[in-house]
């Protein structure tokens, strides 16, 4: 099965609601489709969202690197899938999420050689998974109710967006954890939006007022791992890194120097699954519990994630709430997402069978 052609088309699908972080306010998901064709007939696909603010990708220099790409791993042999990893990481530095498309395409054409879905040929831990849900940053009282419609649907785990306001986050927890109670899990996510002290203020502050946060995620800027460290050796809440890791580097200095107690894995971080699982087997040499995330993402991305957490069991915690917030599904087939609850299916690869594109 050798690849013989690389071609992207887009998807464009409107959320259900903005989704509004520390960095910035998004209302769809216009996001590049990359599908490797190969000489069986076999197609693989994968998805790359342009998210300058995090991983500094735009959807030209998507376009742009997946053409560098293409010209290094035509003709290659899905087979040999170690080669094209090793030459797909090397022909192009940065990139991430071009790669991740690309990497996401391989790997789908690989279980599709072996006709086993994704899940198994990585490891085949478990075939469900349960996600949180982003309650997006805005007053109070909207956070409170978007909390509340969360349960109702299901829900057992939020993900708070904070960090636009020290002051209002503290405000924000409290009028979420008012209306949910004490039986809901709330993590925390201040996208990078507080400086070390403030954010042992924020945290200890919280943690006074018996919030009960599971856990905080990227507090500080994502270079400042001394800061994430001061941050990790002086609150009680677990901290977890997420935009300080990209590379499977980047996780071995975070668990060397112990400046975070979790790690999160988003494929679009690391370039794809090829490293994500470096990063795994990183993290259980170091006894390091990971959560598996995605960025605003459709379901192509994100169902080559839910294989990666389903075959993995390092990955303890679940942030894959892309689809569910999206007012449409252009994909057939994939991983099934009913809510909280996302089950995989057993097609071979990632299980998808089409995409309605932009324009169809």
């Amino acid at each position: 099965m050798k690849i013989v052609d690389i071609k992207i088309k887009f998807i464009s699908v409107p959320l259900k609601r903005p989704f509004k972080t520390a960095l910035r306010t998004v209302n769809s998901v216009e996001d590049p489709i990359v599908t490797i064709i190969t000489d069986t007939g076999n197609v693989g696909y994968g998805e790359a969202p342009p998210t300058a603010v995090i991983t500094g990708d735009t959807t030209g220099s998507i376009l742009s690197a997946v053409e560098i790409i293409k010209k290094s791993i035509i003709g290659m042999d899905i087979e040999n899938i170690e080669e094209i990893m090793l030459t797909l990481n090397k022909c192009i530095v940065k990139n991430t999420s071009a790669k991740a498309a690309v990497d996401i395409a391989v790997y789908d054409l690989y279980g599709q050689l072996y006709n086993a879905p994704l899940y198994k040929l990585l490891g085949g831990y478990r075939k469900e998974i349960v996600t949180d849900i982003t309650i997006s940053v805005n007053s109070p009282e909207e956070m409170a109710e978007d909390s509340i419609d969360a349960i109702n649907r299901g829900y057992r785990t939020l993900k708070v967006k904070v960090g636009k306001d020290s002051e209002l986050d503290i405000k924000r927890l409290q009028a979420i954890r008012k209306v949910v109670g004490q039986d809901v899990d709330l993590r925390i996510d201040a996208n990078q939006g507080w400086k070390p002290k403030e954010a042992v203020r924020i945290l200890r502050g919280m943690e006074d007022l018996g919030l009960n946060i599971e856990f905080v995620e990227q507090p500080v800027e994502a270079h400042d791992i001394e800061g994430l460290k001061f941050v990790s050796d002086n609150v009680f809440t677990p901290v977890m890194a997420d935009e300080s890791v990209f590379l499977p580097m980047d996780a071995l200095k975070i668990m060397q120097n112990r400046a975070a107690d979790l790690i999160n894995i988003k494929l679009m971080k690391t370039g794809g699954i090829y490293n994500a699982l470096k990063i795994c087997s990183l993290a259980e040499i170091y006894g390091v519990e990971c959560m598996i995330g995605c960025m605003l993402e459709a379901k192509v991305s994100v169902t080559a994630a839910v294989q990666l957490a389903a075959a993995k069991s390092i990955i303890t915690k679940i942030d894959l709430d892309g689809p569910v917030l999206c007012s449409e599904d252009p994909v057939d087939g994939g991983a099934i997402f009913d809510e909280s609850v996302i089950t995989l299916q057993q097609g071979a690869g990632l299980g998808i069978t089409g995409i309605k594109y932009a324009g169809d």
